[in-house]
């Protein structure tokens, strides 16, 4: 887990941005535990409440879950909603900007598309 006290994201926001790119890279797979709010906290020394409120997010969209008395758990087809969810978010904020961008330039599609391939 990665997190910039420094940076303008908010903790929590940072937190369950690290816990979705974690399962993303199946370092949190489903159905399995990730630390507990105590580990999270001690570890960077910031507040439970923090974490809690970062973990919330990820229960309310149904990426973990919570286990009584037991912990946080990835739920199953977390992965698959997070990888469609930021499929639809790059399409949305570099794609259609880029097609945009390149319609002002009279750039093709298929120049575009030889520029990625050139570039890749």
């Amino acid at each position: 887990m990665n997190l910039e006290f420094t940076n303008d994201v908010p903790i929590y926001i940072q937190i369950a941005q690290s816990i979705e790119d974690s399962i993303l890279k199946d370092i949190f797979k489903e159905n399995e535990m990730i630390p507990s709010t105590t580990e999270i906290s001690v570890k960077y020394k910031i507040n439970p409440a923090t974490v809690a409120k970062g973990f919330n997010i990820l229960v309310n969209e149904g990426i973990i879950y919570k286990r009584r008395g037991i912990g946080m758990f990835v739920s199953e087809g977390s992965k698959e909603l997070l990888i469609n969810r930021r499929k639809e978010r790059f399409f949305n904020d570099y794609i259609i900007s880029l097609l945009d961008e390149a319609k002002k330039l009279n750039i093709s599609k298929e120049d575009v598309i030889k520029m990625i391939q050139r570039e890749v």
